[in-house]
């Protein structure tokens, strides 16, 4: 088979495969690339040694069995028979949810993850959106350390368990995204620039020097990135790719990187017959993302929206500190706004970053599907402190208003693993570095952070004690006992009703109407014939929801029908989604 690597300042590249070596030679037709034939099949070792230096994995190698730092192996994906057939699912009308490989399950695999897709189709999600899968360092890590961009983390089972993941989800009738991470790699098994410039020290992010999308060398290092975005979603037949702060990808250039690997999808998804998605996490508060390309955007399908989220925390939980803080002084008027505008920054002065911040939504262009919505992710329970998730605070009826609040909102819903029976479990940062001087530096940073914030450092969780990813892993006990079986439930409910009541899934962001008491805590909002009203105080409240005649849908403590005058009575921390036709 034919090997190529692009190592453009090389004088001599060199690949060892299968234990016998043989010097490349350049590419007559494309600058920078070194080629040459060996005798391999699948699961052959291989590695590239530059100018005479270690042998190194290749940079697009499909497998790294002994992690990072071993050499590569090669993959055929023609081995794998694929059993069902699949025309693909885009966002239009999706329910995601989150979830981490290495912590879904006790036993951290693909594999057993697979095994609990049942349990999805049952609650009624359409796709699942999977944490990184890059390799990285050690057994269990979060992913976004990871390196090997076309590759999957061995420990959690490789290449083949990944397709048989995605077969087993598509025969759920489960859409796949995966999350992937362009704005930064792993420091420990990075060995990109021996090869060439990856990276550039023309800007710095928080993680070092920024990839390098726009200085000399940056056409190659946009098509390395993209070729392992097609490769996702080509050989392992993913659905959708989540692309991991995309605001940290600098990019001077006319044609940002996210246009281009939008049109690379786009043209993909044309070839295979079935739509892809391109799902970024931005902290811009840009429309533009999620604008068509031909009206002078970049072409996304859709975005997370942070805005959505720390309104209705803060509405929850009553949590004022940091980027919180705006959205705190008068919580239901910004979740009022999110849900009417999409984002609450949009334009506006943000406290937190000392300036205005954001951009408005144009209603009349922009359907409210492109943006999802969520009351928890990783990264906002991963985060904090001690990786508490909702329901360490808050009451089993407050976590009903947040779902209902969720998964009624015009945006597309997300929810975190465990999250639909209220998991006890919390979901802390871990890691697993085998450099003894990385674990520690890692350690030290985590305690000092918290710190700052008035944490005792001994109460933070080591990140490397294995025992903090082990805490991290779902209970599959707790779904039928108490509480959690009626957060289940309910969810599973929801999640149906927005199914069968096309009011829930209208796009139209200017058609929602809310109302709110700030002091009394209720909040209400109408989707077309629906009424959606929670009460997140303690105290029954009155809500008028300008619906007579109204029959209750769901609720979560039994409420009764609203009579002549529309208004609904509703118990303490609860809710109810009503119908006027």
């Amino acid at each position: 088979m034919r090997f190529e690597v692009w190592a453009p300042e090389a004088e001599r590249v060199v690949l060892e495969c299968a234990g016998t070596t043989r010097a490349l030679e350049r590419d007559g037709d494309r600058a920078g690339w070194w080629t040459g034939e060996a005798a391999a099949e699948d699961g052959t070792r291989y590695g590239f040694s530059v100018d005479g230096g270690p042998v190194l994995p290749d940079p697009r190698s499909r497998r790294q069995p002994e992690g990072p730092d071993g050499l590569s192996a090669v993959v055929d994906h023609d081995r794998y028979a694929w059993r069902t057939p699949w025309a693909g699912r885009g966002v239009r009308d999706a329910v995601l949810y989150e979830l981490h490989v290495g912590t879904y399950t006790r036993e951290g695999t693909l594999d057993a993850a697979a095994d609990r897709l049942g349990h999805l189709a049952e609650l009624g999600v359409t796709h699942v959106e999977l944490m990184p899968l890059c390799p990285f360092p050690g057994r269990y890590g979060w992913g976004y350390e990871g390196v090997s961009l076309w590759a999957v983390h061995e420990p959690y089972g490789g290449p083949e368990a990944l397709k048989r993941f995605v077969d087993a989800a598509h025969a759920h009738g489960l859409g796949v995204v995966l999350d992937v991470v362009h704005n930064h790699l792993g420091p420990s098994g990075n060995y990109l620039p021996a090869f060439g410039p990856y990276f550039t020290e023309t800007h710095q992010t928080p993680w070092g020097a920024a990839v390098n999308l726009d200085a000399p060398g940056s056409d190659e290092v946009r098509a390395y990135l993209i070729g392992s975005a097609l490769a996702w979603l080509r050989d392992y037949r993913i659905d959708g790719l989540r692309l991991d702060a995309v605001h940290a990808l600098v990019d001077t250039r006319a044609c940002h990187f996210l246009e281009e690997l939008s049109v690379a999808v786009d043209s993909l998804a044309a070839e295979l017959d079935r739509p892809l998605s391109l799902i970024a996490e931005s902290d811009l508060g840009d429309p533009r993302i999620v604008t068509p390309r031909a009206r002078g955007g970049l072409g996304l399908q859709a975005q997370w929206n942070d805005d959505f989220h720390h309104a209705l925390h803060t509405a929850l939980t009553g949590e004022a500190q940091g980027y919180y803080e705006d959205f705190a002084r008068a919580p239901l008027t910004a979740l009022a706004k999110t849900l009417t505008h999409g984002f609450f920054h949009d334009g506006t002065y943000s406290t937190f970053r000392g300036r205005a911040h954001g951009r408005p939504v144009d209603r009349a262009r922009t359907p409210a599907y492109r943006f999802l919505g969520y009351a928890q992710t990783h990264d906002q329970i991963g985060n904090r402190a001690l990786g508490d998730r909702l329901s360490a605070s808050l009451s089993p009826g407050l976590l009903a208003c947040a779902a209902a609040l969720t998964l009624t909102s015009p945006f597309t819903p997300m929810l975190f693993m465990g999250e639909e029976w209220g998991a006890t479990t919390p979901w802390q940062f871990f890691t697993d570095h085998t450099d003894p001087e990385l674990a520690e530096a890692v350690r030290r940073g985590r305690r000092r952070e918290f710190a700052a914030h008035g944490w005792a450092e001994e109460d933070i969780p080591d990140p490397q004690d294995h025992g903090t990813r082990d805490r991290s892993c779902l209970d599959w006990s707790e779904p039928a006992k108490g509480h959690h079986a009626r957060l289940l439930a309910w969810h599973r409910d929801l999640i149906a009703l927005r199914r069968a009541r096309g009011d829930l899934t209208d796009p139209d962001l200017a058609a929602v109407r809310v109302a709110y008491d700030e002091e009394a805590r209720w909040f209400a909002f109408r989707r077309g014939d629906l009424r959606i009203a929670v009460n997140l105080g303690k105290k029954p409240v009155t809500v008028p929801l300008d619906g007579r005649h109204a029959r209750v849908l769901a609720a979560w403590e039994p409420v009764e029908t609203p009579g002549a005058d529309g208004v609904v009575r509703l118990p303490g921390e609860s809710c109810v989604i009503l119908a006027t036709a």
